[in-house]
């Protein structure tokens, strides 16, 4: 282990979300693309990530969570370019930060979790510990690493005794338990026809029939999938019967979960509807244009959804009557967009043989 180094050069570009900002920089710094480097929303639609999670409990703060992505993204998208992932983790902070270390020793940056509230360059008091960062660098002789995070356009010194709390936080939603991905990246890539229509078929399975829990456990307290939606649309009309106190945590905490918590805005459904137009102008495959409008529509409807509930020069009955309105139609545009998904998908493996 080297007592300072740190990988130059490397093609960092902000970001909407930190998964998939990170992996279009770690793609770019492999040399990987189709036509140059693949933008953000490319890699979004690639991963097969989208997903819908919705949580109501007394037991949180905020008292709502709502999440559009699932939960293996990192992983997937790796694999279904042809990479292979290890997924390493320890409750021992010298073995978690020895393995960001030898990767970065050996030329090669180390994506990890860490917890948003434990980054200072953030300046948060919200805990969330699935925060992806990559780490290019370090001083020991400082006592510093350089980050580089989706949310900060320029490379950041971080405390090594800060992201040791980051990455060793028992916050929502899970452990992060010192998180590191060490990525084998493949010297080239498959056929973008193939490997789409893969990812579409991922994310409309996980909308229509969940398999597994996703970033958090909805089990006793809420929905996943189509689900989701329809529970979400359902609870919204039961909203107004709050005190206006709490009723205003809601609203801003929904707007906060679909537009500012690294979704992209539309609750992914915007990097989604990039994506699959970066594929559909790839490929040209009309299919995947009509898919692209249904993901649009879908992120426009949640963005309406959101932003009406904190019209400030409304009352705040009427704005709950606002958002309910513009939620009633969330359950439909998911379901046109499952089905989107799944005729690309079929669309792009009959042009793929």
């Amino acid at each position: 282990m080297s007592a300072s180094t740190l990988i130059e050069d490397y093609p960092h570009r902000m970001g909407g979300h930190c998964g998939s900002g990170a992996m279009r920089d770690l793609l770019h710094w492999n040399g990987l693309g189709w036509d140059g480097p693949p933008d953000e929303g490319l890699v979004f639609a690639l991963g097969g990530a989208l997903g819908l999670s919705y949580v109501r409990s007394k037991d949180l703060t905020p008292p709502l969570y709502l999440v559009g992505r699932n939960s293996d993204f990192e992983i997937d998208l790796p694999r279904r370019l042809g990479g292979q992932v290890d997924v390493l983790t320890t409750d021992d902070a010298a073995e978690g930060w020895s393995w960001v270390a030898d990767e970065i020793d050996a030329g090669r940056p180390s994506l990890v979790w860490g917890d948003i509230a434990e980054l200072p360059y953030l300046r948060v008091q919200l805990q969330m510990s699935r925060h992806d960062i990559v780490v290019i660098g370090y001083d020991e002789a400082q006592g510093i690493a350089f980050v580089v995070d989706n949310d900060r356009a320029e490379v950041q010194e971080v405390p090594l005794d800060a992201l040791a709390r980051a990455r060793s936080s028992t916050a929502f939603p899970e452990p992060t338990r010192h998180r590191t991905y060490r990525i084998t990246w493949p010297q080239e890539l498959p056929d973008l026809r193939c490997i789409a229509a893969d990812a579409f078929r991922q994310s409309a399975d996980s909308m229509r029939r969940p398999s597994e829990p996703g970033i958090v456990d909805v089990a006793a307290t809420g929905a996943e999938g189509l689900a989701a939606a329809s529970l979400l649309a359902d609870d919204i009309q039961t909203w107004g019967d709050l005190p206006a106190e709490e009723l205003e945590v809601f609203l801003f905490s929904l707007r906060a979960f679909v537009e500012k918590a690294g979704t992209g805005g539309g609750l992914f459904r915007r990097l989604l509807a990039q994506g699959c137009g970066d594929v559909a102008r790839l490929t040209g495959d009309g299919a995947t244009a009509e898919l692209a409008i249904a993901a649009g529509d879908c992120a426009q409807a949640w963005t309406d959804a959101a932003r009406v509930g904190t019209q400030r020069d409304v009352e705040i009955r009427a704005r709950v009557e606002n958002v309910a309105a513009a939620a009633s139609s969330l359950p439909e545009l998911e379901l046109k967009l499952v089905e989107s998904l799944e005729s690309a998908a079929l669309s792009l493996r009959l042009a793929g043989r």
